[in-house]
């Protein structure tokens, strides 16, 4: 299987920044995911393979941006303006081949281990 590894999350308080970073060396369509204590997981936002199209849902949208750098194989999420209801685990996650809805977590091949986003006020 492609081994992704997330880094970046952490504690920090309402209104900060935090960028998470995904190794990919694949360099494949990738998606972030979070899932809160108790819930689902949830879509976030996701990346074409060039990076040249991203997609966010709605709660997220002008205040996380996602981005990567293939020369680093790594994608990016940057999280701005956070907010206590983001305190989740974030999960990367990529497809050879999107075959599906990219916000459904299925429509993914590869999953990492996450990386913990705590919010508090």
């Amino acid at each position: 299987q492609v081994q992704l590894v997330e880094s970046g999350g952490g504690l920090v308080q309402a209104g900060d920044s935090l960028r998470l970073s995904c190794v990919n060396s694949a360099r494949t369509f990738t998606g972030w995911f979070c899932q809160a204590p108790g819930k689902e997981r949830e879509f976030v936002a996701a990346i074409t393979r060039s990076g040249g199209n991203t997609y966010y849902a709605d709660s997220v949208k002008g205040r996380f941006i996602i981005s990567r750098d293939n020369a680093k194989a790594t994608v990016y999420l940057q999280m701005n303006g956070l907010k206590t209801e983001d305190t989740a685990v974030y999960y990367c996650a990529t497809t050879r081949l999107l075959n599906g809805d990219y916000e459904n977590p299925r429509s993914y091949e590869y999953w990492g281990q996450g990386t913990h986003v705590t919010v508090s006020s």
